[in-house]
């Protein structure tokens, strides 16, 4: 469904439900401006401020934008579930498409839904369990260049081992050597989206300024780097065993029975790279670090993975052995969800519980405003891995943890990300334990991923 039937699809939904226009509270401008300036400047702490403030839902205007935020289990599954044809991507994802172009990120209906039916496949559970060992071998080659007692940014070192890895299982492609450029090129990508869902933004992306050129020479290096794994393919109809073989002999048998162009195939891939290495690399680089805090969470977290690898390299299966270690890594992306903050448009006038929502809004849904919210977590900020047991999972409502989104969007990529996450934190916990360097600052940096902002310096203990 194109974006224009789309919008018709919602207004004929819509039409029958009533045309009470209560209003969300939320907080009120002093001066012009000035909640667009606070919420680009902190984005997480006037969230968090918002929330405690005002519960559930909050309505506030960001220049002549009505925003809403909602932070309540029941409004985000019925946004990104239930409704989920009343709403188009936000802003920051609509900007997004100038990069990734029309991939699974951003596209939006009938395409969207064609793009998923042709890559789901590559993600099917046996097809992922295929990718473990290069996993674990990539990090187990990684473990061994470094040394006892050196410091290293591990931030870094995360980004650049998840990006080798995303190219070798997803795309058969060997990049680790060209890790650093192309991790380089990515982060000037991001820099993109620096600017939280301001209007302005699409006013400087038009002007000549240095960080717009700088955006294009990534965005051409990356192309560079994707046509030409696409080129080298081309010629062949062997299956791989990876992802960019699955999407290049994909057939829509549901839809028109055609496969994807270059072009498609560039948006997939760009978007796979973008996303493959990025939110793991986060995923994992906050996990060391609140290890690093915390020594009693640390020391059962080695008993158990030394008891049940003894020394091996983790396989496949020891991913749904190791529970301590999974819940470990749920509980820091609780803490520092890699996507943070998820927009939606509304394309008809819409009610979030008894308040009404105009046609054209943004809606806000943060995991990270979620994740700390203390109704459903108490002591928010305290570090807990027992909160994941099945208990504690179970006593929680679905939609107060919600790290890879939800409904026809669920990240296709989630079961590749756990395992990836547990297969590497095993790996590398076997040999090493990761100590923050004293003073290092430690501060978040949301972009569209939530990084240290200062990366993460760690000195290297090798374990006995």
């Amino acid at each position: 469904m194109a974006a224009t039937s789309k919008e018709a699809h919602a207004k004929s939904k819509v039409s029958s439900k009533s045309t009470a226009k209560e209003y969300a509270p939320g907080p009120k401008s002093k001066a012009p401006g000035d909640q667009l300036m606070a919420i680009s400047r902190d984005p997480l702490k006037f969230m968090m401020k918002v929330a405690k403030d005002y519960p559930d839902v909050a309505h506030f205007k960001l220049g002549p934008q009505h925003t809403f935020l909602l932070s309540h289990p029941d409004h985000i599954q019925n946004v990104l579930v239930a409704h989920d044809w009343n709403f188009l991507k936000g802003r920051g994802l609509q900007r997004a498409k100038k990069v990734l172009g029309k991939g699974l990120l951003t596209s939006e209906g009938n395409f969207h839904r064609r793009q998923r039916r042709l890559s789901q496949p590559s993600f099917h559970r046996q097809r992922i369990a295929g990718y473990a060992a290069t996993m674990a071998e990539y990090t187990a080659r990684r473990r061994e260049q470094w040394k006892d007692s050196e410091t290293r940014d591990v931030a870094q070192e995360m980004m650049s081992l998840t990006l080798a890895i995303v190219a070798k299982t997803l795309f058969d492609a060997d990049v680790e050597t060209e890790a650093r450029e192309i991790g380089q090129a990515l982060s000037e990508v991001l820099e993109m989206f620096s600017t939280f869902s301001s209007p302005l933004t699409e006013v400087l992306d038009k002007l000549p300024l240095p960080k717009n050129r700088r955006v294009q020479q990534a965005k051409m290096r990356l192309d560079e780097t994707i046509y030409r794994i696409i080129e080298e393919r081309r010629g062949t109809s062997e299956d791989r065993g990876d992802l960019l073989s699955m999407l290049m002999l994909a057939q829509d048998t549901e839809g028109d029975g055609g496969g994807m162009s270059d072009e498609q195939l560039r948006d997939e891939v760009m978007t796979l790279f973008q996303a493959g290495h990025e939110t793991t690399a986060n995923a994992l680089t906050w996990t060391w670090y609140l290890l690093s805090q915390h020594p009693e969470i640390e020391a059962r977290m080695h008993a158990e993975i030394d008891s049940l690898l003894e020394g091996k390299l983790a396989t496949v299966d020891d991913v749904k052995r190791l529970t301590y270690t999974e819940m470990v890594l749920a509980e820091a992306m609780r803490l520092y969800p890699p996507v943070w903050v998820m927009g939606r448009r509304t394309i008809s006038s819409y009610k979030a519980g008894k308040y009404y929502v105009p046609a054209k809004s943004i809606i806000l849904l943060s995991q990270y405003v979620m994740h700390h919210d203390s109704r459903y977590y108490p002591e928010p900020e305290r570090f807990d891995p027992e909160r994941w047991t099945p208990e504690q999972r179970a006593a929680r409502p679905k939609y107060a943890y919600f790290p890879f989104g939800g409904g026809p969007r669920m990240c296709v990529g989630e079961q590749f990300a756990w395992m990836e996450g547990i297969l590497l934190i095993a790996t590398i916990a076997q040999k090493w334990k990761l100590r923050l360097v004293p003073g290092h600052p430690v501060k978040m940096q949301p972009l569209i991923t939530l990084r240290p902002k200062h990366g993460m310096k760690m000195i290297l203990e090798r374990r006995g």
